[in-house]
């Protein structure tokens, strides 16, 4: 169904996940910067583990601009 009116929702759900992603981030290297001594593989495993976590409070935001939750 064509909507008469743009709809609110994906703008606002848009500019949540950027605040998000840079928020995570920043939490992520603010987290790792307290462990400077971990080795190298250590570090991979982190990081690659918080570059999935964040993925589902996306997908929440996505969810919810799609429909009301």
């Amino acid at each position: 169904m064509i909507h008469p009116e743009p709809d609110w929702r994906k703008p606002v759900g848009a500019i949540a996940i950027i605040l998000l992603i840079i928020g995570w981030a920043v939490i992520v290297v603010t987290v790792m910067g307290l462990f400077p001594d971990l080795p190298a593989l250590i570090q991979v495993v982190a990081y690659a583990v918080a570059g999935i976590i964040w993925i589902y409070p996306a997908r929440l935001i996505l969810l919810w601009m799609e429909r009301a939750l």
